[in-house]
């Protein structure tokens, strides 16, 4: 079954297309050198649409659906995972009041003003609710003091959303947390007691992530997101299940990679006179890394439908990124394994599909939080609700 309109397929034609004349070639050049993607290729993004997909046309954007948001980024990651990523910092700002999105969102949906967004701290990551950094009113400013984690593209973004606790006492806890939008110079940290330290990881090579560290960073009042103190956290959880089809996605687009790669090796590399994918062995190996990845697609453009139709899909969208992401990792390691030897250097892009695909397990939430939030709805809902997807 497909779910895609004669409108998807032709963005995904043209996606393809994109990734394999400027995507693939900037990828295999660059992540074994652990660089970021050029600025010429975000800029290229930005001309093609891509980060103002999902956007309102009144702020300039395309305004297509979550599938065709899903679509476009399978292909993007088919061939580098962190060009697929960067176009989320584009599409919209969650939140923000008609004001600050007149400001911002025509820009994001260009490309010309990328956003990075600071949620994780040391000791806050899954459980958002935690977090310590505090954002407290001074005069006509916030002043925001404390520690984040894990903000990919921090340095090279135009402005930083930063979560922080307006209110530290609120209970629940979540309640107190609000988000700023901190402007800034791409690539420098320029605004006073602002500073950032990058983290060396093993994948996700297009684009850094940052530890940041924030020292009474004054942010005028009208930088807090939205009309009033306190709705952070359902800003992040507004977004949560397009996020999850968008990593769930992602994912896809790796593990295709790696199906396609292995399945040209599999023709093209001979041992014991003739091609190993005349081998049952491998062919099985193909059979299985397909029926898998077709299984989290047509679960992923299930809840991307549900999505558009704003039907609540939270387990639904839970089990598509955490099946997604488990595939991932699973259908990468055999694309490995069929390369053989040649597959574990870095002569080939199949370990960069493996170390980003490992990534998907634990960003956006990890498979036990996923795996958290399905079996909850499990026990909520009884023995006999367990088919409504069907």
């Amino acid at each position: 079954m497909s779910y895609l309109t004669d409108e998807h397929r032709m963005i995904r034609d043209e996606t393809r297309e994109f990734v394999k004349n400027e995507v693939i070639p900037e990828a295999n050049e660059r992540d074994p050198k652990n660089e970021r993607m050029s600025d010429e290729l975000v800029e290229k993004l930005g001309e093609m649409g891509y980060f103002g997909l999902k956007t309102p046309e009144k702020y300039g954007g395309l305004a297509m659906d979550n599938l065709a948001y899903a679509v476009v980024t399978e292909e993007l990651a088919r061939g580098w995972m962190s060009v697929a990523s960067i176009i989320a910092r584009g599409q919209n700002l969650a939140g923000a009041t008609e004001e600050q999105k007149e400001e911002y969102v025509p820009d994001m949906a260009a490309g010309r003003r990328i956003q990075a967004t600071s949620i994780s701290e040391p000791g806050a990551g899954s459980d958002v609710a935690s977090m310590s950094t505090t954002a407290e009113k001074v005069g006509d400013e916030y002043e925001l003091s404390g520690q984040k984690t894990w903000a990919t593209y921090a340095k090279g973004s135009d402005f930083i959303v930063v979560y922080a606790k307006t209110d530290p006492d609120a209970r629940p806890k979540h309640r107190g947390i609000s988000s700023f939008i901190v402007d800034k110079t791409p690539g420098e940290f320029d605004v006073d007691g602002l500073s950032g330290t990058k983290l060396n990881t093993i994948g996700y090579h297009g684009w850094y992530s940052w530890e940041l560290n924030f020292d009474n960073v004054r942010v005028p009042e009208d930088k807090l997101v939205g009309e009033e103190e306190g709705q952070g956290f359902y800003h992040i959880m507004e977004f949560f299940e397009p996020a999850r089809v968008h990593t769930a996605a992602r994912a896809i687009g790796l593990a295709r990679g790696a199906l396609e790669d292995s399945l040209s090796y599999a023709q093209d590399r001979e041992q014991f006179g003739q091609p190993i994918g005349e081998f049952q062995a491998i062919r099985f190996k193909l059979a299985t890394m397909a029926t898998k990845i077709e299984a989290a697609r047509q679960l992923t453009h299930y809840v991307a439908k549900q999505v558009d139709k704003d039907q609540r899909t939270d387990m639904e969208a839970c089990m598509a990124k955490y099946y997604a992401s488990e595939i991932a990792e699973e259908v990468t390691s055999e694309g490995i394994q069929i390369h053989g030897g040649n597959g574990y250097t870095t002569d080939y892009p199949l370990e960069r599909y493996w170390r980003d695909a490992r990534l998907t397990k634990i960003f956006e939430g990890t498979s036990e939080i996923q795996q958290r939030v399905v079996s909850d709805h499990l026990f909520d809902r009884g023995v006999h609700a367990t088919g409504s997807g069907s």
